[in-house]
């Protein structure tokens, strides 16, 4: 059977979501399955299928089919993009820009309609009263009956979680009113949405600080190596989450916690992420948000394909000498990298630049070469994505526009043109869906063919990485990773 076949039972494993581990599949596989071309160049057939790699989905439409055949039901659910978020907030939004007609997510019109409803201000205010009613419990005292300080203790814990909640779900709404993309690099590209990404990050700072036990820690890190003749700024704008005092995973010689370093993707950053993180600290992880370039504010030059190894360099420096709370935070004999979806590109460029400081990295829905195929450009637009990808990706590259995207992107920024892939790499873990329409799974399984043994799961039919199966394969993953790693 070819390394690249799932026979039956690997088939049934992927529909119940369990995880690969350990082995890996080898980089020595052949290739030409399933229609890949030789050393790169474009497959005759996308293992998406003909009809799938064709189609231009409903929702491309205007803003009605958006919301009535991809965004209603995970709204509904609250759901990606709408995790924090409540149909009832998004209801009022979407009835106004239906009925209005404004069908261009990329407009000013797009964002002011959800800040112009007054819903996110409201929420806001709501969440300010019961932090005010918090912060007028006194503490409890020695004099008062421990049934009245279990009470209180009781009432600020209920109004640190709705407080934390209402603000939540106004930075939802920010992020719907920002999307599909921002960047600040070389200068904000619409003014509009960026006064919704600022709004988003006060209001997300104000629930950071609510969850006492690991608040939110903004840090300014210094870009060390940055260009300024290339106009790269001089700080690395990220967010620290540390587990709990006291949590199992410190060692009592201080080495600091095991970290995870997420590089987050195209529409999604650093407010973005709070259930993942969550996910990392019950398990004793400290987490480093951090932003890519071209996107939010991250300061690395998004034209220059080796920004983001002086970018990392910077991030690993500092993250050495950190400490919180007067001790050391990370220990770095264990720091994972998760790049999620634009960020998985970054992420299996740093499993081969940075290996040897890196305990291992996943790299879900990444786009490494595959991915800037004219062919595959000539159709993602009309795929699962929400809005057209090429403009964002674009500007996301420093392309002023679509066309020189196109046509150079593939040369400049290929890890495998580049030769990235052919270096070893540290412990790599790729997750995707089958039927991926941004990523293609044939940018996950090129990673096979080249350098160091890799690991992979891919998820039959699965859409863009592979949710929503894919974390029951990532989270063991790591944790077996983590405790691979001797004292």
């Amino acid at each position: 059977m070819s390394p690249h076949q799932v026979n039956n039972d690997q088939q049934q494993e992927q529909k119940q979501g369990s995880s690969a581990g350990g082995g890996g599949i080898s980089s020595k596989a052949p290739l030409g399955y399933g229609g890949l071309g030789g050393l790169g160049k474009s497959p005759k057939h996308w293992l998406m299928g003909d009809e799938a790699f064709e189609a231009r989905m409903p929702h491309h439409d205007g803003v009605q089919a958006l919301w009535e055949t991809k965004w209603k039901f995970p709204c509904s659910k609250s759901l990606y993009p709408f995790h924090d978020g409540l149909y009832a907030d998004f209801a009022p939004s979407f009835d106004a820009l239906i009925k209005a007609n404004h069908n261009d997510m990329t407009s000013p019109a797009w964002t002011t309609t959800f800040l112009s409803t007054g819903v996110a201000e409201q929420l806001v205010e709501q969440g300010d009263k019961l932090v005010a009613e918090l912060n007028n419990i006194k503490p409890p005292g020695c004099l008062q009956p421990e049934q009245q300080q279990q009470q209180q203790q009781q009432r600020r814990r209920q109004l640190r979680e709705q407080a934390s909640s209402l603000y939540l779900r106004a930075c939802c709404l920010y992020r719907i009113a920002r999307f599909p993309y921002i960047t600040s690099f070389p200068k904000v590209n619409d003014q509009t949405k960026w006064d919704a990404w600022e709004k988003q990050k006060e209001i997300y700072s104000k629930a950071g600080q609510l969850w006492e036990e690991s608040p939110v820690e903004e840090v300014k890190v210094a870009f060390l190596d940055r260009q300024t003749q290339q106009g790269e700024g001089q700080w690395i704008p990220v967010y620290v989450r540390v587990p709990p005092a006291g949590t199992s995973s410190q060692p009592s010689t201080g080495s600091g916690y095991p970290t995870v370093i997420l590089m987050t993707g195209l529409d999604g950053y650093r407010p973005d992420n709070t259930v993942r993180c969550n996910e990392f600290l019950a398990r004793g992880w400290a987490v480093v948000v951090v932003e890519i370039p071209g996107t939010a504010d991250c300061p690395a030059d998004p034209a220059d394909p080796e920004s983001p190894d002086r970018l990392w360099e910077s991030l690993l420096q500092w993250m050495g000498t950190y400490q919180y709370r007067g001790k050391r935070t990370f220990d770095m004999k264990r720091v994972m990298v998760w790049g999620l979806s634009a960020g998985g590109y970054y992420a299996v460029r740093i499993a081969h630049t940075h290996s040897h400081r890196l305990a291992g990295v996943v790299a879900q829905g990444a786009g490494v070469h595959y991915f800037y195929d004219k062919k595959w450009m000539e159709k993602v637009d009309g795929h699962e994505y929400p809005a057209q990808l090429t403009p964002a990706f674009a500007m996301k590259h420093g392309y002023s526009s679509v066309d020189e995207f196109k046509a150079g992107v593939q040369k400049k920024f290929s890890l495998l043109e580049n030769g990235i892939l052919a270096k070893p790499s540290t412990r790599l873990l790729l997750v995707n869906g089958t039927q991926d329409g941004l990523m293609p799974i044939e940018d996950s399984m090129v990673l096979l063919e080249y350098g160091s043994p890799k690991e992979a799961r891919f998820f039959t039919g699965a859409l863009h990485m592979g949710y929503p199966l894919a974390n029951s394969a990532v989270y063991p993953w790591m944790e077996s990773v983590m405790a691979s790693i001797r004292e």
